[in-house]
C-alpha cells in the first residue's frame, strides 16, 4: 500500500533545505578562509602607504592618510646600488633556473619514462627518494667544492644544479606526464628513422608543453624567493638579488627602514604574480594530467 501524496512535499522540502544550508555553510566557510589567505597581502598593501614609524605595533589595516613616499625613496636605491639592479639580478637567476629546470629535468625525465635499460627502476627510486633528504646536509659539502672551484661570489652555485637535473620533483612531475603519452608514437617515429634525440625533440617535448609550464612556474617562484643561496653564494651587494636587497633595509645598528622595505616587498611581488597569472590555466591542467595520474 503506497504512501499519502501529502508526505512526499516535505520530505522533498526538507531535503531541499538541508542542501541549502550545507551550501550557506561551504560559502562562509570558503569566505573564512578567504579573508585569512588575503590578510596578510591587504596589510602588506597598508602598510606600504603607512610612514614607518606607524607600520609596527598599529592596529590599522588600511591607512586613512595613505602615504606615497616609501615608493619614491625606492627610486633612490638602497646604499648607492639602483633597486633595478636587484630585479635584474634576480631575473637573471630565476630565467637561468627555468631554463635549466625544463632542458635537464625534462631529458632525465624521457630517459626514465621511455628508454628502456638495466636498473632504471633503481635509479628512479633512489631519485625519489633524495626527496626525503634535507638540503641542509648538503650546504656545507656544496659550499666547500664551490669554495674550491672559486666559483664564490658567482651565479654559477645558484645555477648549476639546474642544469643537471637535480630537483627530483620536477623530474617526477614530467616522468608521470610522459608515461601516459601512447608508446605508439615512438614506434612510428622509429620506423620513420628517428633516434631519441629527434623523439624527445620533435614529439615528446611538446606534447609535455602543461608539464613544462607547470615546472616552469614552481622554478621562477622558488628561484625568485630563495634567500639562503644567495646569502651564502654571492658577497657584492651588486649582485644581490631581491630577495637580499631587502635585508639591506636594516643596517648594522638594527634600525629598519620598514616603510622602504615593505614597499619594495610589495614591488618584488609583482613579476611573481604576473608569471604565475600568464601561465596559470597551464598549471592547473598540467598538475591535472601528471601530477595526479600514474
Amino acid at each position: 500500500m503506497s504512501a499519502p501524496a501529502g508526505t512526499a512535499r516535505p520530505a522533498r522540502a526538507g531535503t531541499a533545505g538541508h542542501r541549502r544550508l550545507g551550501s550557506l555553510l561551504w560559502h562562509v566557510g570558503a569566505l573564512a578562509v578567504l579573508v585569512v589567505v588575503l590578510y596578510p597581502v591587504i596589510w602588506v598593501v597598508g602598510a606600504s602607504l603607512k610612514p614607518g614609524d606607524k607600520i609596527v605595533g598599529s592596529l590599522q589595516l588600511l591607512p586613512t592618510d595613505p602615504i606615497t613616499d616609501n615608493f619614491e625613496r625606492l627610486a633612490d636605491g638602497i646604499a648607492g646600488i639602483g633597486i633595478h639592479t636587484f630585479f635584474l639580478n634576480s631575473l637573471f637567476v630565476a630565467l637561468g633556473s627555468v631554463v635549466g629546470v625544463l632542458f635537464s629535468c625534462s631529458l632525465a625525465a624521457y630517459a626514465f619514462a621511455r628508454i628502456r635499460f638495466a636498473g632504471r627502476n633503481v635509479l628512479f627510486t633512489l631519485m625519489i627518494g633524495t626527496l626525503l633528504l634535507p638540503v641542509h646536509v648538503l650546504l656545507v659539502p656544496q659550499y666547500v667544492l664551490f669554495q674550491k672551484m672559486e666559483l664564490i661570489n658567482t651565479y654559477v652555485p645558484l645555477l648549476l644544479g639546474k642544469f643537471l637535473a637535480v630537483d627530483a620533483f620536477f623530474v617526477f612531475l614530467m616522468v608521470q606526464f610522459m608515461r601516459n603519452l601512447p608508446r605508439e608514437l615512438d614506434e612510428a617515429a622509429r620506423i620513420d628513422g628517428c633516434g631519441h634525440w629527434r623523439i624527445y625533440w620533435t614529439i615528446v617535448l611538446p606534447l609535455c608543453r602543461p608539464a613544462l609550464i607547470t615546472s616552469a612556474i614552481f622554478a621562477f617562484i622558488w628561484a625568485w624567493n630563495d634567500f639562503l643561496g644567495p646569502l651564502l653564494y654571492l658577497n657584492e651587494p651588486d649582485k644581490y638579488t631581491v630577495s637580499l636587497g631587502l635585508k639591506m633595509f636594516m643596517d648594522q645598528d638594527s634600525l629598519a627602514d620598514y616603510g622602504g622595505m615593505i614597499a619594495m616587498s610589495l614591488a618584488a611581488l609583482l613579476p611573481v604574480l604576473l608569471f604565475f597569472l600568464a601561465f596559470q590555466r597551464h598549471l592547473v591542467e598540467g598538475a591535472a594530467t601528471s601530477g595526479l595520474k600514474g
